[in-house]
C-alpha cells in the first residue's frame, strides 16, 4: 500500500467549490473527534449499568444501533454526525415511565454549536441583517445546513424571552458592592430612533463581575435611570457601596434619589476626554501626563497634591478645564478610599466599554426597519456571551470587608480605626 500524507477524504456537495484541503481535514478531523467522544460516553453510560438485569439475566441497559445522521453546525464547518444510541429499559419508580439516555455532548435538539450561536446575536448588532446570515455564514462555515431566516428569527424571539426573564429575576439573594453605570447608543435597526442601552454591571461580594440590569431608555434621562434602579430596589436589590458612571449621565441625579447611601465615582476615561476638549491638541500631551499624576498617584494625598499642580499649572490659561477636575474632585478621588487592589477597577466604566467597544464604534445601518425589544434582546445575548470571559475583581476577599464597612487608608486596611498610631494616623495593617 503506498504512503500518504494526506489521507482520502469524503465529498461534502454543501461546501463551496473554492473550500481548501485543510478546512476538509479540520472538518474530518473534528467529525471523528466528536464520534469517538459520542461512542466513549454511550459505553461509559452502558458499563454503569451492567449490573442491572431483568428477570431473565439479559442487560437492561444496552446499545441499538445510531439515530439517523445529522449535520451540525460548528466553528469549523458543518460535520455530518452519527450519534449512538441506547436502550434503556429501566423503569423510572416515580412515573412509571422508561428512562432515556441523554448525551450531554450532544443534546437531541442540537443543530449547532453554542459558538455558533453565541456569534449570531453579535453579527446582528453588526448590522447583518436576518436574510444575510444564510449566504453570510454559509460561505463562511462551508455549509448552509440550520441556517434559515426563519430560524434565526425564531432565535430572535428566544432571546426576547430570555432578556425578559432577566429582566424580571429576584435580586434579593444577591449582593453588588460595586456597580458601573453607562448609557451606550447602538446604531442598529430600528423604526424611530437608534437604540441607547443602560448598561449596570456589578461585582458581587465575592469579586465576581456580572450583568445586573439592561434597559432601553434616554442617556440623559434622568427618568429613564430612576426607572430602572427602582426596578433594581423593587426586586430586592441592595444600594451598591459605590456607582462608577460618566459624569453627563442622568444616573446621578437617579442614584441619589433611589440609592442616597450610595456613593459615587466619576469615570477617570470620560473625565480626561472632556479636560482635554476644553484645551487645545498643543497642550494635550502634557495635559495627559499631569492628569495621569493625579489618577494614578500613590493615594488620596498624593492626588490632591497632583490636582493642585494640575490647577496651578492650567489654572490662567484654561480655568474651563482646571474646573472640570476641581469641581468633581471628592467623586473623581472615591477611590482611594477603597482597597489599593481595586483601584483599578473603579477608576473607569471599562467593564462597559471593553463589552461594547465593537458595537459602539458601528458606523453601517442596516437595511430595513427593526425591533427595540428585538436590537435589546441582542445586547443582552452580546453581554451573556462576553460574561462568561469576564475575570473577577483584584483581591476578590476584600470585598465583602467593602460591603462590611471596613476602613482602608491609602489602599490598606484599616484593623483599629478608632485607634491613631504614634503619628496621629489610624493603624494600618501591614
Amino acid at each position: 500500500m503506498p504512503l500518504t500524507v494526506v489521507p482520502e477524504l469524503p465529498a461534502d456537495d454543501n461546501s463551496p467549490a473554492s473550500s481548501s484541503l485543510i478546512d476538509q481535514i479540520v472538518r474530518e478531523g473534528a467529525r471523528k473527534m466528536l464520534a469517538a467522544a459520542l461512542q466513549a460516553e454511550v459505553d461509559a453510560y452502558i458499563a454503569a449499568f451492567a449490573d442491572e438485569r431483568d428477570e431473565n439475566g439479559r442487560r437492561l441497559v444496552v446499545r441499538n444501533g445510531y439515530h439517523q445522521p445529522r449535520d451540525l453546525l460548528t466553528g469549523v464547518g458543518a460535520i455530518e454526525v452519527k450519534a449512538p444510541r441506547v436502550n434503556d429499559k429501566r423503569i423510572e419508580e416515580e412515573t412509571g415511565e422508561r428512562k432515556r439516555f441523554s448525551s450531554v455532548i450532544l443534546p437531541a435538539w442540537a443543530r449547532k454549536t453554542p459558538q455558533v450561536t453565541e456569534v449570531l446575536p453579535l453579527l446582528y448588532l453588526h448590522g447583518l441583517s436576518s436574510g444575510d446570515f444564510v449566504p453570510a455564514l454559509g460561505r463562511f462555515l462551508g455549509s448552509t445546513a440550520g441556517l434559515s431566516a426563519s430560524v434565526i428569527t425564531r432565535l430572535t424571539e428566544t432571546w426576547k424571552g430570555e432578556q425578559r426573564a432577566f429582566g424580571e429575576r429576584d435580586l434579593s439573594g444577591v449582593d453588588y458592592v460595586y456597580l458601573w453605570a453607562d448609557g451606550i447608543h447602538v446604531n442598529i435597526r430600528l423604526e424611530e430612533h437608534k437604540l441607547c442601552l443602560l448598561v449596570m454591571i456589578g461585582v458581587r461580594a465575592d469579586g465576581r463581575k456580572e450583568l445586573v440590569a439592561l434597559a432601553d431608555g434616554y442617556r440623559e434621562s434622568t427618568e429613564s435611570w430612576a426607572d430602572l434602579l427602582r426596578d433594581c430596589k423593587r426586586r430586592g436589590m441592595r444600594a451598591p457601596v459605590l456607582a462608577i458612571g460618566d459624569g453627563a449621565l442622568g444616573f446621578w441625579a437617579a442614584l441619589s434619589e433611589v440609592f442616597p447611601q450610595t456613593r459615587a465615582q466619576r469615570c477617570w476615561f470620560h473625565k480626561i476626554a472632556n479636560v482635554l476638549g476644553a484645551m487645545p491638541k498643543s497642550a494635550h500631551p502634557a495635559a495627559k501626563k499631569a492628569l495621569a499624576e493625579i489618577w494614578n498617584a500613590e493615594d488620596k494625598e498624593h492626588a490632591e497634591r497632583a490636582v493642585k499642580d494640575f490647577q496651578a499649572l492650567y489654572g490662567a490659561k484654561y480655568s474651563k478645564a482646571v474646573a472640570k477636575v476641581v469641581d468633581d474632585l471628592d467623586e473623581l478621588l472615591a477611590f482611594y478610599d477603597y482597597p489599593a487592589e481595586h483601584w483599578v477597577h473603579l477608576r473607569t466604566t471599562n467593564p462597559i466599554e471593553s463589552t461594547f467597544a465593537t458595537v459602539r464604534h458601528r458606523t453601517k445601518v442596516t437595511k430595513g426597519p427593526g425591533s427595540r425589544a428585538a436590537g435589546l434582546a441582542m445586547a443582552f445575548k452580546l453581554i451573556e456571551s462576553a460574561q462568561k470571559r469576564w475575570r473577577a475583581v483584584n483581591a476578590p476577599h476584600l470585598v465583602a470587608l467593602v460591603r462590611a464597612g471596613a476602613t482602608f487608608v491609602g489602599g490598606k486596611l484599616v484593623e483599629r480605626p478608632d485607634e491613631t498610631s504614634p503619628e496621629g494616623r489610624p493603624s494600618v495593617a501591614a
